[in-house]
């Protein structure tokens, strides 16, 4: 039975639970600075490791965050759909 995102529960991920940035840019397809600020500015959930530099990235996290971002029709169409 599919879950609802659409995968199937046993299929295996192209990334794993815990990410590095470097991953977690990949995964979202961001840059690594811009993923860096977002973490700086609190926008994003991420895991800084005690007294460290290192921040890592739950993947399920990362996922269901970027559900729950509203999102913007910037299509040409959309466009022509706001004129009255």
């Amino acid at each position: 039975m599919p879950s609802p995102d659409g995968e199937s529960p046993a299929a295996p991920s192209r990334y794993p639970d815990i990410l590095t940035t470097a991953l977690a840019a990949e995964m979202l397809h961001v840059h690594v600075e811009y993923l860096r600020r977002m973490v700086r500015e609190g926008r994003i959930p991420a895991h800084r490791f005690p007294g460290g530099r290192e921040i890592r990235f739950l993947r399920d996290e990362l996922i269901a965050w970027v559900k729950e971002q509203p999102g913007e029709d910037r299509s040409p169409s959309a466009a022509d759909k706001a004129q009255p």
